[in-house]
Formats: C-alpha cells, structure tokens, sequence
C-alpha cells in the first residue's frame, strides 16, 4: 500500500486505477491529509489487503515456527482467511479462545495500517463455520421453546461474534427479540418473547 499526493481525490483514483488497469471503483481510500495544496491518501484495493495478511500472518508463524497453510477468500468487502496446520487444536484453544485472540489481533493490526476498520474473519480447518452452523440451530431450536411457552431463556456465554450470528438468525422470527447481557467472559445472548402487535383495522361501517 502506498502514500498518493494529487490535487484531488478523484485524479489520483484515476491515476492509480490506471496504473494498475483496473476500475477506480475497486479502490479504497484513506485520507491522510487535505487542504488547499491537494490531498495525500492510502488507496490500495482487495489485493493490498490480501497481501498484507498474507505476509503478516506468515511472519506470526514463521516467528513461533510453525508450518501454515493459508488461504484468504475476498467475500465482497469482507475477508475469511482459513488457516489449517498438523495441530489444529493448539490454534483453536480451549473454547476456541486462542483462535478469537488471534482474530483480535490481526484485525487491530490490519485496521491499524490501512487506517479503517476492514472486515477480516480468520478461521481454522473451518472451526468457525461449524461453530456458526452449530449455534445458529441451538438458537432456532431455543427460540422455538421460547415461542410456545412464551418463556424468556438464556444461552452459554459466547464470543461477539457468534452472538452477533444468532442476532442475526432470529431477527425476524415472530414473537421473538434477542438482547445481549452480562459482561466480559460472561455476555450472553437472551431469547424473549414478546407479543406480535397486531394493526388495528379501522371501522369501515356507515
């Protein structure tokens, strides 16, 4: 990623687009600085980004020597990055802690360099994608009780990101709200119920 000056923002995105053959609307931008000279940004696109994690995560694993195989997908926008090795359960950790910790560091690390917050998900042998798929079918089956005996209940603690799955999973299932409570290690999600306001049709009688 590189350090641009121009008069304006949209000569150097086509300046640079050029550069590269490709579309100025792939390019993102940061600005550094603005004023009445011109302005100095990032702009960098998918690839920039591709690159940095690929050589930042291979000089993590080169530091504590261990072999890596590293795959990074653009999913529009966002970023899933599975890693897979001879010992996956090391990475994972215990409740999947190890893993959520490297998530957090690699996502302070890239925000940090490309000034913004990029949207970057690292998985392992595609633990997350089954933790995701497992907890989205203990909400659906939670919240199916919770319809019928209209009995607020309460899930395990889990990380954000999976409480951000089940948010997601019943935001519209009828009758159902979700809010997430406690602090720290113990935030968890609560599955409510709450009756469907009904619209009131108005008396058409003469």
């Amino acid at each position: 990623m590189e350090i641009y000056k121009g008069k304006t923002l949209d000569e150097m995105l086509e300046a640079v687009a050029n550069e590269r053959g490709v579309l100025p609307s792939t390019l993102q931008y940061s600005i550094l600085n603005q004023d009445v000279e011109g302005v100095e940004a990032y702009i960098y696109d998918s690839e920039d980004i591709k690159e940095f994690l690929f050589d930042y995560l291979g000089a993590f694993f080169t530091e504590i020597e261990l072999d890596m195989e590293v795959s990074i997908e653009d999913l529009g926008g966002s970023y899933h990055v599975n890693l897979n090795a001879e010992n996956n359960a090391i990475l994972i950790g215990k409740q999947g802690k190890t893993l959520q910790a490297l998530n957090f560091v690699v996502k302070a690390a890239i925000n940090a360099v490309f000034k913004r917050r990029i949207d970057v998900m690292i998985d392992i042998n595609h633990y997350k994608e089954d933790r995701y798929a497992k907890v989205k079918s203990i909400a659906k089956r939670v919240a199916r009780q919770v319809q019928q005996s209209h009995v607020d209940a309460a899930l395990d603690p889990m990380p954000n990101d999976e409480r951000k799955v089940i948010h997601k999973t019943l935001a519209d299932w009828a009758g159902i709200s979700t809010e997430s409570e406690g602090v720290g290690a113990n935030r968890h999600i609560c599955i409510r119920y709450h009756e469907e306001e009904v619209e009131e049709i108005p008396n058409m009688s003469l």
